[in-house]
């Protein structure tokens, strides 16, 4: 079973026990994922808040750098892939019990760099915090599932 497989299992749902304690911690719900794209939703708690009462910054790039790599980690190679910048633009305010969408998608891919782009949105459509980020191929195998 390829990891893409493996994690398609999970469409509708929060990560399961063997998922690292920060993707529990974040806490979405994956809502569709292949090869070069995934979607998940996350619903903004009070831990997540910064002391104007605003989803922090800080969970906004958490979020992007979460989906990027997840979707990184699902394709077709034998090697882990790992971040090696990642650029946030914020555009509008989250507040407290909110849900947003996240939206991952592959621009380029190739042997060593992986670029992504990555969305966040509310419920009403409207970009809350936009990202890109490269990743570099560590050339350390992939354990098997």
């Amino acid at each position: 079973m390829s990891y893409l497989q493996f994690f398609q299992q999970f469409i509708g749902k929060s990560f399961p026990e063997g998922a690292s304690g920060f993707t529990r911690w974040l806490n979405g719900t994956l809502l569709s994922l292949d090869e070069n794209q995934l979607t998940m939703s996350f619903v903004v708690r009070e831990d997540m808040m910064n002391p104007v009462g605003l989803l922090h910054g800080g969970v906004h790039s958490a979020i992007i750098d979460e989906l990027s790599g997840f979707l990184v980690a699902v394709q077709p190679v034998d090697t882990w892939f790992v971040s090696v910048n990642l650029s946030v633009d914020f555009h509008n305010k989250v507040k407290l019990g909110e849900e947003i969408i996240g939206k991952a998608v592959i621009k380029k891919r190739g042997k060593t760099i992986i670029n992504v782009e990555c969305e966040l949105v509310n419920s009403d459509g409207e970009i809350v915090s936009r990202g890109t980020t490269n990743l570099a191929n560590t050339f350390k195998p992939k354990s098997i599932l």
